[in-house]
């Protein structure tokens, strides 16, 4: 077995690497959040999303706080899963 076949190419780029780092220290947070901690575009970080909820790694959730839409997100069980066997894969490639 190769030692990078555990590494997922869902967080390859480093907008889905810092999206669930964040998601996996946080109960979830809100687009905004994402946005201002990953310095990210807004088409930037709402395709990067997409990607992650396409997976099924993150699950969206969408409220009005007052009049103003909010989007958050959580990392589903899944994704939190997949993102401990990526760390986990990037650790040995490291020690090796």
């Amino acid at each position: 077995m190769s030692i990078i076949n555990n590494i997922n190419k869902a967080f390859d780029h480093r907008i889905r690497l810092g999206i669930m780092s964040v998601l996996m220290v946080n109960e979830s947070a809100d687009f905004k959040e994402l946005k201002e901690l990953l310095g990210a575009t807004d088409g930037n970080l709402a395709s990067h999303t997409k990607a992650l909820e396409k997976e099924d790694y993150i699950s969206v959730n969408k409220t009005f706080i007052g009049r103003k839409p909010n989007t958050s997100y959580t990392a589903t069980r899944k994704g939190k899963a997949a993102f401990k066997k990526h760390i986990e894969a990037l650790e040995k490639l490291i020690g090796k």
